[in-house]
Order: structure tokens, then sequence, then C-alpha cells
């Protein structure tokens, strides 16, 4: 039988380290709150370690919506060079790259500098509660089982387990479950940027380009614009003749897009995002488990259609692959507010507004499939601060993929910078609970 381990009271408990979690358990833990990071895996950083952009930080127009932890974050990064920031892929959005080598001391120095307690290789498994009150929850890490207790829970893991087992409602998926594929994104080194940018500028018909009709270019001057940016940003869309003929012919799986981002300069190196397996529950740990190797046979694939077709590749190597596999769709929390479609795509301000979202809506269909939406105006909308709450819970918030949003919606506010908004929001309203006395952050 597994030691049961007698663990301290916190303040506030942040349930998974990814990019929610760390702003969550960063925000509280300044605002005065004793604080716990639980992260069921070897390291923090979720998906802003993997190599993907962090989308969300900016609106279409090239705004910056997002500050506070995601921007402590981006400093740290650039302190060690590993800081490219907004790149503009005159399709209908703005991103943020960095090297996802350096994020990882960005993300540990961040939390140290807080004062912020993590527990790796911990999984939280179960909740003790009391009348929609959490008082405790179970985890298990290789020292055995044990009870932390805290005054206020987040729960930034993704997939919403604690607000579930606590008894919070959830919807999943889409009507009739179908979920987003998951994905293994990449990395190829010594790219020739140059030569990929004259691609695209003399081919693009073979790239989502001037997509938002507020970017007022056509393809071709958006192409030119791209080249003059100088940033081997590209996004390859399955309607083009090179990978629309390359799936036909069997020579690249089904996939709507190959999206390739700068990583680091120095290093000629971007990341791929373009692999995908549909009908994989995230939830599901067999199903999860049993895609690793299909997504990495295609990542095989694209690295060789990427060498053999796309100028700029031709002298490129393999050179590493995200540390998970990247999920991005599952549970959403039904919360006190429920963010609309018409929301986001309105751009629709609200007085309990928390935070700005900014990118599209964004959901990826099996094979070729993608539905897409522009936010009016290219600009951003509000998210509820109701949108943190779970229902039938007092002293929870959540933060993060597993927000209470429409389907729709969700496939906006799911990207990371989006997250690190609801994070440093639950965060900071976890501890103000507890500094002025309230009954937490969600009663």
């Amino acid at each position: 039988m597994a030691q049961r381990i007698n663990s301290k009271h916190y303040d506030v408990v942040v349930i998974g380290g990814g990019s929610a979690g760390i702003a969550a358990a960063v925000s509280a833990a300044r605002n005065g709150a004793s604080t716990l990071l639980l992260e069921s895996g070897p390291m923090v950083g979720g998906d802003l370690v993997s190599g993907l952009p962090v989308d969300g930080c900016l609106s279409s127009r090239g705004e910056w919506i997002v500050g506070g932890v995601a921007k402590e974050l981006f400093d740290e990064c650039r302190r060690y060079d590993g800081y490219i920031g907004p790149v503009n892929d005159y399709r209908s959005l703005y991103v943020v790259a960095v090297d996802p080598e350096v994020m990882k001391f960005a993300v540990v120095k961040l939390l140290h500098r807080y004062n912020v307690s993590v527990l790796l290789y911990t999984f939280a498994e179960d909740a003790v509660v009391e009348d929609g009150v959490i008082r405790g929850i179970a985890a298990v890490n290789k020292s055995g089982r044990m009870l932390i207790t805290a005054d206020v829970f987040i729960d930034c893991g993704g997939d919403g387990d604690i607000a579930v087992l606590a008894g919070a409602p959830y919807e999943f998926g889409g009507p009739r479950g179908e979920l987003q594929p998951v994905s293994m994104v990449f990395r190829m080194c010594n790219v020739d940027a140059e030569r990929l940018l004259r691609f695209v500028r003399d081919h693009p018909e073979n790239f989502g380009l001037g997509e938002n009709p507020m970017i007022g270019l056509t393809k071709e001057q958006c192409a030119e614009a791209l080249y003059r940016q100088g940033l081997p940003k590209a996004f390859m869309v399955a309607e083009g003749p090179l990978l629309g003929r390359a799936i036909a012919e069997g020579e690249m799986y089904r996939t709507s897009m190959l999206g390739i981002t700068p990583i680091s300069l120095a290093r000629k190196e971007v990341s791929i995002n373009s692999t995908r397996m549909s009908g994989i529950s995230g939830i599901h740990t067999e199903q999860l488990s049993r895609s690793l190797p299909a997504l990495l046979e295609q990542m095989e694939v694209c690295i060789r259609f990427l060498k053999n077709r796309v100028p700029g590749f031709q002298d490129a190597v393999f050179s590493g692959i995200a540390p998970r596999i990247g999920v991005r769709e599952t549970r959403r929390i039904m919360g006190d507010s429920i963010l609309q479609t018409e929301d986001v795509l309105e751009g629709r301000k609200r007085p309990d507004g928390i935070g700005k979202g900014g990118h599209e809506l964004d959901i990826h269909g099996s094979g070729t499939g993608h539905v897409r939406g522009i936010i009016k105006d290219a600009g951003s909308y509000d998210i509820p601060y109701g949108c943190l709450i779970p229902q039938r819970l007092e002293n929870t918030l959540i933060a993060g993929r597993c927000l209470s949003a429409t389907r729709e919606a969700h496939s906006s506010a799911r990207v990371m910078g989006t997250c690190m908004v609801m994070g440093q929001a639950a965060g900071t309203a976890a501890a103000l609970s507890l500094n002025y006395g309230g009954g937490g952050a969600g009663g």
C-alpha cells in the first residue's frame, strides 16, 4: 500500500503547470498567497515549451492585448536571447515567437522568483468535497499518496479533471462528441529563411495570405510583405497546389495546414505544426498513447516533404519534438458565465471582463477540415470573470483550456496568450479573496 504523507496547508493550490497554471501560480504568490503548483509531468511550461508560437497576445491589427505574466516570461526569454517577438503571418494573425528551450529557463525562474512551491511528477487524482467546497485533493507521486488542503483551488489542468471530480458540470467536444485532432509539434534547424520566403513571394498561391480583410492587401502584396519581414513564418494550406497535390498523391497525410514559425534565428531553427490524428480523446489514456507512433510517422513524412518540395529546407535537419502530444480540446467546464460565439466574433466588451482574447475562431477538423472565423474589425473581446467560476463549486476557479465557453468560442480562447490572461485573473482573484476574508474566489 502506498505511504500516506501529511502535507502542509496552502492558501492556493494550482493544478497544471502549463501556460494558465504558471500565470495563476505566479499571480497568486505575488499577491501574498502561499501557493503550490502541481504538475503531473517532469517539467513546467506545457505548450509554452513545445515550439508553438504564443497566439492570442496581439490582435490581428498587431495591438498588444495581453501583458502581465506573459510579458514577464517574454522579458526573461529576451535576457537569454530566446525572444524573437511579434511576427505577422500576413494571413490573419500576429503571433509571438520564442525559443522553447529558453522558455524552459523563463518559466522556472519566474516561479522561483515569486516563491511558488512546485511539485513535479505529481498527479491530482481525487477531490475531497463537502457541500460544494473542495477541502483537499488527493495527489500521488513516487513518495506516495498525500492529501493537500487549501483555501482556494485553481484547476488549470486543461481537461478540468479536479473540477469534474468535485462535481462541476461540463460539456465535451462537439455535439456528437467529436474532438479537434491531436498533434505533435516538431523542429528543424539550418533552414534557409531567405530562400523559403522567396518561394512564398514567388508562389503565394500555396499559402494562406491576406485572409483577414482588415489587412487590406492582396495575396501577392502579403507575400511581398512577408518576404520583407525576413522571418521564416509561413502557413501552407491544403487548398494550395503544392500541399494539395502532395496529399492527393499520398506524399503527405491529410492535413489542412503546415505552419512554419521561427524559434531561433541563431540556429536557423523553425517549428512545424502540421501533424494530426483525429478520433483521439485527450482524457482516454490508451487512445492518446496509441497516437504517438502514428504522429511520429507523420512527422517523418512531413520532413521528407519539406526537404524534397519546399525551398529553404533542402539542407535542413530534424532537431527535436515537443515534450508531449498537443491536445486542442476535451472538456469545457460550465461556469457562472459562458463565453458565447457571438462574444468572440463581435469583439464584445464586458464590465466584468478580466482580460482580452484576440485569436480567431479556429476549429481543426479531421483530414483537411478546418473551420475559422475572423473577429470583427480585427479587434478583441473580453472574457467574463464568470467563465472562471465553475458551477456548483464554492472555492474553486478554472483557467485555460477548460474554460466555460461554447465550442466555437473555446476554439479562440484555448490559445496560450489567452490562457495566461485567464490564469493571471484566477490567481489574482484567489489571493484577493483571502486578503479580504472572503469565502473563496468562486463564492
